[in-house]
């Protein structure tokens, strides 16, 4: 277990942390995702997706990200992060997307990640990664777990609906720019009582019979 020290440093924020600009910049990244969705059509790549997506941050006088754009299709749904895209797949008429983005506005990180669809196809493995999310952030709620009971839990959900978990993406801390000062590690590495805003968690289900994946995160909130 990490001291109390330790505690305190990996669940910092900085001196010029607001809340209130952080959860606007919260509602600017999820209202940016929802656009950037509906702007998303079958037979597109996801190099096209890019483009139409820093139109969008241009148009919102978004000039910075502190990660890299996620945005998946098809069978790259199950790729964990870090892992680079076929970009020479494109988006099926019954298929569905996950998009992953983290503007930075007025100095404060946003970072929300939801899956969408076209058909009915996947509609059993699109709404799971929600509803694990918000079973277990409700969870945390109750009971304030830290990060890597918490993944326990979201792990023992995914398997009751014959999904698996990906350990690979299991969220992280966010906060003012940047927030590595504080810590750089996971969510699931974290051993001490897991504290509002200061984490997000990532939900990311592959369903091994189709080979597609689910993906859904946001801030932990009270």
């Amino acid at each position: 277990m990490m001291s109390d020290m330790g505690d305190i440093l990996i669940q910092a924020f900085g001196e010029k942390f607001n809340l209130e600009q952080y959860l606007n910049t919260r509602e600017l990244t999820k209202r940016l995702c929802h656009e950037l969705s509906s702007l998303i059509k079958p037979g597109m790549n996801e190099s096209q997706a890019h483009e139409i997506y820093r139109e969008l941050l241009i148009k919102n006088f978004v000039f910075q990200s502190w990660h890299p754009t996620k945005i998946r299709f098809g069978k790259n749904t199950t790729k964990s992060f870090r892992e680079l895209s076929d970009d020479s797949i494109l988006l099926e008429e019954d298929d569905l997307f996950f998009i992953d983005i983290g503007p930075v506005f007025k100095g404060h990180e946003g970072d929300y990640g939801e899956t969408f669809s076209y058909g009915k196809k996947y509609d059993l493995l699109k709404q799971a990664s929600r509803e694990i999310f918000e079973q277990t952030q409700n969870e945390w709620r109750q009971t304030q777990r830290c990060g890597v009971e918490l993944y326990e839990f979201a792990q023992n959900l995914a398997r009751k609906k014959g999904f698996t978990l990906n350990h690979n993406m299991d969220g992280h801390r966010l906060g003012d720019f940047p927030h590595g000062l504080h810590f750089k590690g996971g969510l699931g590495e974290c051993e001490e009582q897991t504290k509002p805003y200061a984490w997000v968690l990532e939900i990311h289900l592959i369903d091994e019979s189709s080979q597609r994946g689910s993906f859904f995160e946001d801030i932990l909130m009270p």
